[in-house]
């Protein structure tokens, strides 16, 4: 049976380990420490590491880690910015591991070389390793890509399963929910989220994954075509309502300053 656990990092980053009995991979390690120190804890054996993007708080952790585990697997974007990969990837190609099957998707927004990873079995839920593409209740700045980028890179991820278990990087969960809100004031699965979430975290108890029902429901950037929504954009300067780019790009503008 396989076991998801976010491994804490930083001030609000998670590393997420996927292991099956004493075998495990770790996503966007940025920090060697916590991995393994967990890995010790739980008597786990390091295979592999995804990665995501080329950001330092997702790879800085490579170096150590393939230090002490030599014949370590580490697979990631085509970006000579990252270094330590054994394997390059792109769209279209896939990962094999622990038994489990996890196809590519290219989700340009946030960066360029932005990769999600998505693995659908018959045993459990599907899994959605999302980086900094998707978070719960929010998405990624726009620090390389464009409006369009972005909104297709999440439109991509809209059309997985809804009981995906959406495995973020960041635990922003509050203050996206917070800006949510904003965005939709009279939503009341929102309003519900919010409430079970500050209980979570009251409980420093992580707040994912989350599902992408969950998304679909109350996370705004997933919810552009909603007219709350668009209602919300145009109040913050959407010069057109027929372009779905330029809703998203109002209210990521918005919660760029709120």
């Amino acid at each position: 049976m396989l076991t998801l656990t976010p491994v804490p990092a930083f001030n609000d980053n998670y590393i997420w380990c996927l292991s099956r009995g004493d075998r495990a991979w770790v996503v966007d390690p940025g920090d060697a420490t916590p991995v393994m120190e967990h890995l010790k804890r739980e008597g786990l054996a390091l295979e592999g590491v995804l990665i995501t993007h080329h950001h330092p708080d997702h790879t800085g952790g490579i170096s150590t880690l393939s230090a002490e585990h030599p014949d370590l697997v580490v697979v990631g974007p085509d970006n000579p910015r990252i270094n330590g990969l054994t394997r390059r990837i792109n769209e279209g190609e896939s990962v094999e591991l622990l038994g489990c099957h996890f196809d590519v998707l290219a989700t340009p927004g946030h960066t360029l070389d932005h990769l999600c990873y998505f693995s659908d079995t018959e045993q459990q839920r599907p899994i959605l390793f999302c980086g900094d593409t998707l978070f719960a209740g929010g998405c990624g700045r726009l620090f390389e890509g464009t409006a369009t980028q972005m909104l297709n890179s999440l439109q991509k991820l809209a059309a997985l399963p809804p009981r995906t278990q959406v495995c973020a990087a960041h635990e922003y969960t509050l203050s996206n929910l917070a800006f949510a809100l904003a965005v939709e004031p009279d939503n009341p699965e929102l309003q519900q989220r919010l409430a079970h979430c500050q209980q979570l975290r009251e409980q420093n108890t992580p707040t994912l994954p989350s599902s992408l029902q969950e998304e679909l429901n109350s996370n705004p950037f997933m919810r552009t075509r909603e007219p709350s929504v668009v209602e919300a954009a145009q109040r913050q300067g959407a010069e057109t309502t027929e372009d779905e780019s330029a809703i998203f790009a109002a209210i990521r503008s918005w919660k760029d300053r709120f």
